[in-house]
């Protein structure tokens, strides 16, 4: 076990430093930040001193290593754009994504578990074939059209519910929606498709011969094997919820730190993308690991070798 975990771990810190590398190579050649900041007309002395400022006049290992080294004692820069340290505002966004992400992997799985059981449970019924249907169809709809239109509908037709912004629990329930909709079809695909199998097993059908209440049979026997799956896939989704804020935060200008990327991006204000690609990939692989280890509590049987 604690072998596994060490493994687990390293495996965690080799990704994170990929992405690391990644995320700082793409930010340094997708275009030169000196001349899209420096005022109009700059001679090079000045574009030159805005360079060594920004510690642009190193070579990128060099960079690097510097960008790493300052990251290991959390510090990672101060925004081009804001003028602000990186972490300063990060934290002043981050609960807002947490408070999104959260409630939508929460309400996406849960809606998602409970229909798939239910589509296993009346295999072949009308409520199966609906069930199968929205889960082909949660899957094909792009998030950010989603977005769109359920903005569209709820909040520009019907005015039911505000276009944007933070508030209440109405300014929370379209973000949610359109953010929890592909946990909801893939869970549910999932869950059905794992609850089929092993309710067409053998010790399942020895113990509806030995009389066990359908119940038992389906939450004691059925659902805690069927949830394994499931569970190696939580980690996925999450990947997936966190994706989807990026799109879901710009539609409804929630004030995460998925907006604040994709303004960070087109305003090549690469401390922050660094910072942020590189937290969310922290939180990831840890939410990974948990998952991995969560296994032991679902199935006792499980062994890590």
């Amino acid at each position: 076990m604690r072998r596994y975990i060490l493994n687990r771990i390293l495996l965690g810190i080799i990704t994170l430093i990929g992405v690391s590398i990644i995320v700082f190579v793409v930010s340094r050649i997708s275009g030169d930040v000196v001349v899209l900041y420096a005022p109009a007309g700059s001679s090079p002395e000045v574009l030159q001193a805005f360079r060594v400022k920004l510690g642009l006049d190193k070579s990128l290992p060099e960079q690097y290593i510097i960008f790493v080294n300052n990251a290991l004692h959390g510090d990672f820069g101060t925004s081009i754009s804001a003028g602000r340290p990186v972490m300063e505002i990060i934290l002043g966004r981050l609960p807002r994504t947490l408070e999104l992400g959260l409630i939508s992997f929460v309400v996406g799985n849960f809606l998602g578990l409970a229909l798939g059981i239910l589509a296993a449970t009346k295999r072949g019924t009308i409520f199966d074939w609906g069930s199968t249907a929205l889960s082909l169809l949660g899957q094909a709809l792009p998030g950010f059209w989603l977005a769109i239109m359920l903005m569209m509908i709820f909040a520009v037709k019907l005015h039911w519910l505000p276009t944007s912004g933070i508030g209440g629990i109405n300014h929370l329930i379209l973000p949610v929606a359109a953010t929890s909709w592909f946990s909801v079809a893939f869970t549910l695909r999932l869950t059905r498709s794992s609850m089929l199998d092993v309710m067409d097993s053998e010790y399942v059908k020895m113990a509806r011969i030995k009389g066990v209440p359908e119940r038992v049979v389906i939450w004691k026997h059925a659902l805690r094997n069927a949830l394994i799956p499931v569970t190696t896939m939580a980690g996925m989704q999450l990947a997936m919820v966190i994706g989807g804020l990026a799109f879901t935060e710009t539609v409804f200008n929630w004030p995460g730190i998925g907006i604040l990327m994709v303004n960070s991006i087109s305003s090549l204000d690469y401390p922050m993308v660094q910072a942020i690609a590189v937290i969310v990939a922290a939180g990831v692989i840890i939410i990974n690991l948990l998952v991995d280890l969560l296994f032991v509590v679902i199935d006792p049987r499980i062994k890590y070798e």
